[in-house]
């Protein structure tokens, strides 16, 4: 069966954390748009996404079984995270997709999060990595994007106008069909 994890982002802070990140955005169309198509999809809540620490996002992600088959998809510090766990495992997965990606290119938010080396091969471990990008994003952003495309052979990178951070707020509604076109 064909199947898909979806990590969101981190939350602004601890007074806007509503519990349950993974109900924001795009995110709740793109789950309900995949299953209509037979994927099986997972969208975990990741602990503290105010504040995250990686071993705790490690330890949820691991609960999930892995394969070449297997999707995953990223927004800002969810797609951060992904690099670093493929960086740091060797495992084969399906299509990676970093959505406005975060490493905290300046290290003065979640440092110790990111505290690690993009491994070059990382897109051989899959079966491609596309980065989606909006122009209009934040500095941090656009400089993660860099750092990836710079450390990685392969990448691809979609550019958007008038995107912002592929918020809701941003986009001013939860469709993303270019996401979903990139993944079926």
């Amino acid at each position: 069966m064909k199947n898909a994890i979806i990590l969101h982002g981190m939350a602004d802070s601890r007074e806007e954390y509503d519990g349950h990140e993974s109900d924001n955005h795009w995110i709740p169309w793109m789950k309900n748009s995949l299953e209509s198509m037979g994927y099986s999809v997972s969208t975990p809540e990741l602990p503290v996404p105010y504040a995250p620490v990686y071993e705790a996002w490690k330890k949820v992600f691991e609960q999930f079984e892995l394969s070449e088959d297997t999707i995953l998809i990223g927004h800002s510090c969810g797609g951060g995270f992904l690099v670093r766990y493929l960086s740091e495992n060797d495992i084969k997965v399906g299509k990676v997709i970093l959505v406005a990606p975060y490493l905290d290119p300046d290290g003065d938010h979640v440092p110790e999060f990111f505290d690690f080396i993009i491994k070059q091969s990382l897109v051989a471990q899959t079966r491609g990595v596309t980065i989606f990008v909006s122009k209009d994003d934040d500095q941090d952003i656009l400089e993660s994007v860099q750092q990836i495309v710079i450390a990685c052979d392969g990448v691809e990178v979609r550019e958007f106008e008038n995107k912002g951070h592929f918020t809701l707020g941003d986009m001013g509604k939860r469709e993303f069909p270019e996401l979903l076109n990139e993944i079926v």
